[in-house]
């Protein structure tokens, strides 16, 4: 695939990432309660965890956009709506007026990374995700499968350094979430992006 359509990948990525969901709340959580020893398991179970929903998300995806163009315009046209709808909630998400809930403590490493990877790989809501999201950035003139591909590697790489990140910085990360002002910035900046991407995959479709 081209550089821009990936570099557009990337920063759209970047800043969905930043946002914290269950995945990086559990990461945090567990990072203050137990410390450096929990930051290789959680980051583990990140990468891990991603690439389970990435691989249940692309089975048969890749086949079946490139079947026909009509296909690949359908599910352009539904992520482009379901995109847009998760952006319109984010927009009008309330501030939640506690901080970070924490997780009982598991025992052991195994159970920290096993209770991460759940969170992580079993989510429906990100499994739909990638199949809306990516989408979004494929050329329909090139090989489907392999930009999908690309764009999913790209996006667990990512999000592996953005548990890292988070888990390295976890006290900091709690305090900054605790913030109303953060929380409304996290959401207009999530909101707005996903609904964005929604619009352009609707108005791409009407061109077509």
């Amino acid at each position: 695939m081209s550089l821009e359509p990936w570099l557009a990948f990337v920063a759209a990525s970047a800043v969905l990432l930043v946002i914290p969901g269950p995945t990086i709340l559990t990461v945090i959580s567990y990072s203050m309660a137990h410390g450096r020893q929990a930051r290789v398991p959680l980051v583990a179970a990140v990468a891990l965890g991603d690439s389970t929903a990435l691989v249940l998300s692309l089975l048969g995806l890749g086949a079946l956009l490139a079947t026909s163009a009509f296909w690949f315009t359908v599910v352009k046209w539904v992520g482009g709506l379901y995109l847009l709808l998760l952006g319109v909630r984010l927009l009008r998400a309330g501030i939640a007026e506690t901080g970070i809930a924490t997780p009982a403590a598991p025992g052991s490493r195994w159970r920290l990374f096993a209770n991460t990877w759940l969170v992580t790989a079993l989510n429906p809501k990100g499994i739909v995700f990638f199949v809306a999201f990516l989408p979004q950035f494929i050329d329909p003139g090139a090989d489907t499968s392999r930009q999908l591909w690309i764009l999913g590697t790209t996006f667990v790489a990512m999000a592996t350094l953005n548990a890292t990140l988070y888990a390295t910085f976890a006290g900091s990360a709690a305090a900054l979430l605790a913030s109303q002002r953060a929380q409304r910035a996290f959401n207009v900046a999530g909101g707005s992006l996903l609904s964005l991407a929604g619009v352009w995959a609707l108005l791409a479709r009407r061109a077509t």
